[in-house]
C-alpha cells in the first residue's frame, strides 16, 4: 500500500532519566544536562517515520534511516511527555521523505526532515558484514 502525501503518524514517550545526555555518560570536565537528549528525540522521530512507512512494506522488508536534518529547539525536563510526529511529504527515487517535529506540553521542541529507504534485512546485513 502506497503512502499518500500528508499522511502522518505519531510516537509518544516519556522523558526518563535514561533518555537524557547525562545518562549517556559524562566525565568531570564535561557535565551533561539531565534534560531530554537530542539522540532520543531523533530516535522518536525515526520511530514515527517507521511506524507510518510500515504500511508500504512488503513481506520481509524493513525501513532504515538514510538522511536526517533535525534541529533541537528547546529543553524538556524529565517527567514530561514528548510527542513526535512524522508527515509523509513524498517519494524521491528509493527514498521516502518525512517532515518531523517533536512537541512537549509547552510547544515545539524539535523539527526537521528525515528520509528512509525500504530494504531487505539480508541485503543490509550482507553489506554490513562486507565492511568488517
Amino acid at each position: 500500500m502506497a503512502l499518500e502525501i500528508g499522511q502522518s503518524a505519531e510516537f509518544r514517550a516519556a522523558v526518563t532519566d535514561t533518555r537524557t545526555p547525562a545518562a549517556l555518560g559524562q566525565n568531570d570536565s564535561v557535565p551533561l544536562p539531565p534534560v531530554f537528549g537530542t539522540p532520543f528525540m531523533i530516535a522518536d522521530m525515526e520511530r514515527a517515520c517507521a511506524d507510518l512507512l510500515i504500511q508500504a512494506l512488503c513481506d520481509g522488508e524493513v525501513s532504515v534511516g538514510v538522511t536526517i536534518d533535525v534541529r533541537h529547539l528547546a529543553p524538556t525536563p524529565v517527567g514530561a511527555e514528548v510527542i513526535s510526529t512524522a508527515t509523509f511529504t513524498g517519494q524521491d527515487s528509493a527514498l521516502s521523505w518525512f517532515d518531523v517535529q517533536s512537541t512537549d506540553t509547552t510547544g515545539k521542541i524539535g523539527e526537521g526532515r528525515i528520509a528512509r529507504a525500504i530494504v531487505r534485512p539480508d541485503t543490509l546485513l550482507a553489506k554490513a558484514d562486507a565492511r568488517t
